[in-house]
């Protein structure tokens, strides 16, 4: 019943820069926790960041500073803004909203390498 699209990911050299878009459609994301996920290889999938309907924000240790995440309710869109990219950042990124139900975006590849 909801839709997600990952778009915007791709290869960066370190310190570099990539603002990843989640699309929805299907429902409006408003009354949705949305989030953003990572999973590396031979890894768990782990939390990125989380931003509420209301808009209270969650973030990973590892990514404070240097990521913001984002939502346009008009958009249907929920944005991660990636600065200061590290190889270990290296991943698919997965875009989530939950509710009473959950739903989860096929993935987009981020490579940070030099």
């Amino acid at each position: 019943q909801v839709q997600l699209v990952e778009s915007g990911g791709g290869l960066v050299q370190p310190g570099g820069s990539l603002r990843l878009s989640c699309a929805a459609s299907g429902r409006l994301i408003n009354l949705y926790i949305m989030g953003w996920y990572r999973q590396a290889p031979e890894k768990q999938r782990e939390m990125v960041a989380l931003v509420t309907s209301g808009g209270g924000i969650s973030y990973a240790d590892s990514v404070k500073g240097r990521f913001t995440i984002s939502r346009d309710n008009a958009l249907n869109t929920v944005f991660l803004q990636m600065n200061s990219l590290k190889p270990e950042d290296t991943a698919v990124y997965y875009c989530g909203a939950f509710h009473t139900r959950n739903y989860w975006g096929q993935g987009t590849q981020v490579t940070v390498s030099s």
